[in-house]
This record gives C-alpha cells, structure tokens and sequence, in this order.
C-alpha cells in the first residue's frame, strides 16, 4: 500500500468515527454519554417551528391558513417546511455553521431528516445552492451543498448539482424581499437540464429569510423541466413586513 492510499484509508476512518461519536453538546458544550448531538434540555429549549405554520411556506403563524405573504405572492416552489425559528440557539447553530464550524452539518441534518422524510415523501432527488467558485473559495465550503449530500445520502435519494451561479451578488443582509429578488435575477443557471426533467426535488439550505433564493432557483430548475420543487431549511425567519421594506431590520444573527 502506497503512503497516499495508506493516508486516505486513515483519514476515511477518522471521518467514518467522527460521524458516529459525539462527546459534548453541541449547543451548551457539556459532556453527553450516548453519543447525541445536541442534549436533551438544549434539545427542549430549541425555537421548534411548530404548528400552525403556512402550508406553503411552512412559516409560523398566529392561526391555521395561508400566511399574509402567500396570499399575496406565493413561493416559487411548491412547499417549504422548516425545523425552527431563526431565533436563539437554533440561529447561533445556523450561525457558526455559515462561519467556519462544518461539523455542524451533521448535527443540522439530524433535525431535518425526521421532518424532510414527514413532509416530502413524494421527492426523488435533493439538490443545494450554489455559489460562485470564489464565494466558495472565500468560505472553504459551500454549506447548502454539505447539508444537502448529507441529507440525500440519509434519505436514499439521488443528489444533484446541475445549477451554477453565474455571478457575485450583492450582500443581501438588509435587503428587502423585491430588492433581493432583483439582485439575483439570472444569477442561477442549469447547464445540466438532463439531470432534473421531470424529477420532484427537494432543495437544502440553512435558512428561508424572504424566500428570494429559492425562488430564483427554483425558477430555473422547473424552466429546466423539473416536475416540481420543493424547499427545506434548517430555520425560517418571520416576516414583520410583508415582501420586506427597506426599513425591516433583521436580527443580528440573521443568514449573511
């Protein structure tokens, strides 16, 4: 066995023991002795995103129906469920994930297996955001793409990487959703259209603020001829405002 072949095997093995062992929360950094993720009181304190929530946005509402935004201008895709609010520790989670932990993405998939295998049973495929190579460059990773191999490989789905995005894009930290909209118009392309016709995918992110991303994506992919698609996020961020005004100031936590 070469010295490269012999590096890889060990390094397969570190990742496979990783993947399996768990030693301290990784919300409150106490020791846990069953190899969980998350103990069970932070468990308990998470922002779950319970019902009611929007049946197509999945976002929390104060009564069951649509919310105001969807009965105004609906998602692209056809329906979005996410685990939590963007709020507390569930946001920190998102947080630290986006800024360097990437560990985090098994931990994350641990609450949206249970709720994407719930709520999309009918999807065949998974796919992610994309980003521009220097955007990944910048980050070390892409953490749509992290959660959204780990989330096919748990499902038995098929994962998929037929889009690009074609350009930078401006921050969209304080940008309202029609502003957003804008600043990502033709920004995603799929140059591999074979891969999704006629396939119902559901489409991984960490967190559904207005909806902007998705929608651009989603455009493109059922323009490519997906049968239909679908949206899961880690956390959802109520709107305040609808469609998002300029004056919408986002928690200090929100997605960069």
């Amino acid at each position: 066995m070469t010295l490269r072949a012999l590096f890889e095997k060990l390094k397969n093995a570190a990742g496979r023991y990783e993947a399996s062992h768990n030693f301290t929360c990784d919300v409150c950094g106490r020791e846990v002795f069953q190899n969980e993720r998350i103990c069970d009181d932070c468990r308990k304190h998470l922002p779950w995103n319970l019902a009611p929530v929007c049946p197509l946005c999945g976002r929390k509402v104060g009564e069951e129906g649509l919310c105001l935004d969807c009965k105004r201008k609906p998602l692209v895709v056809k329906r979005a469920r996410s685990c939590f609010l963007h709020e507390g520790d569930a946001a920190r989670l998102v947080v630290r994930f986006k800024r360097g932990q990437k560990y985090l993405f098994r931990t994350l998939c641990d609450f949206l297996h249970p709720l994407a295998a719930k709520e999309f049973p009918e999807a065949d495929a998974v796919t992610f955001v994309p980003m521009t190579a220097k955007a990944e460059r910048a980050r070390g990773y892409n953490q749509s793409r992290l959660l959204a191999e780990e989330l096919g490989r748990r499902m038995g789905l098929e994962f998929l990487a037929p889009a690009v995005k074609q350009r930078e894009t401006k921050a969209q930290k304080f940008l309202g959703r029609e502003e957003r909209a804008e600043n990502l118009k033709g920004c995603f392309h799929v140059r591999e259209r074979k891969l999704v016709r006629q396939r119902r995918i559901l489409l991984v992110d960490d967190t559904l603020t207005t909806g902007a991303t998705s929608d651009e994506l989603a455009s493109a992919l059922l323009r490519a001829g997906a049968a239909a698609v679908y949206l899961i996020t880690v956390t959802s961020v109520p709107k305040k405002h609808p469609f998002g005004k300029k004056d919408e100031i986002l928690p200090s936590s929100a997605p960069l």
